[in-house]
């Protein structure tokens, strides 16, 4: 039996448990079931969340899980419709090419200066949720067989350019904060 305190990442496991399924699914090619599960699994990021905040249930556990849980379906969204031909494979390694680069800057950063806490930018919030309205416009597409090309097309390039312009951002902000971080910790060696 789950205690209420394992209720967030319990739902967050699951949600990396649909993953399979959602990939076995849009290899079948039955896009209204995967259109389903990945509104099923986007709706139970919200209600983890909810459930972690609302109850005070976070844990770092589930600050690890969550953001992974995203990625993870994210990813194999993006790389299943790169596969059926429904998105370009540029697009594909752009979009992974950013997440690599912000996990490894990630790694490098508190690898020499030390932990920092990092928060989803503005730009990055808008990146995701354009990367996701593109999965579910182009589910939607083919599911129902409606004429959404030109929608898809812009939501490629609009993809393209949030991804492009958020990894930078992080850059950017790393390169900002780096001279600071290792001023600060020479002065506290000294």
């Amino acid at each position: 039996m789950i205690k209420l305190y394992h209720l967030p990442n319990a739902i967050t496991l699951l949600r990396i448990a649909l993953v399979p399924v959602f990939i076995l699914v849009l290899k079948a090619q039955d896009y209204a079931l995967a259109l389903t599960i990945f509104i099923v699994a986007g709706l139970s990021d919200g209600l983890d969340g909810f459930i972690a905040k609302r109850y005070n249930l976070a844990t770092r556990l589930g600050a690890i899980l969550d953001p992974m849980a995203d990625k993870i379906l994210l990813v194999s969204a993006y790389v299943m419709l790169a596969v059926l031909d429904h998105l370009p494979f540029w697009l594909v390694l752009t979009v992974g090419f950013r997440d690599l680069l912000i996990i490894g800057g990630y790694l490098i950063y508190t690898s020499l200066v030390g932990k920092i806490q990092v928060r989803p930018t503005y730009l990055s919030k808008c990146n995701t949720v354009l990367q996701i309205a593109l999965v579910i416009i182009i589910l939607v597409q083919q599911a129902a067989l409606l004429p959404l090309q030109p929608i898809v097309d812009y939501g490629i390039y609009a993809v393209l350019v949030t991804t492009v312009a958020s990894g930078l951002h992080y850059l950017w902000i790393c390169t900002k904060r780096y001279p600071e971080a290792t001023s600060e910790s020479n002065q506290s060696e000294d």
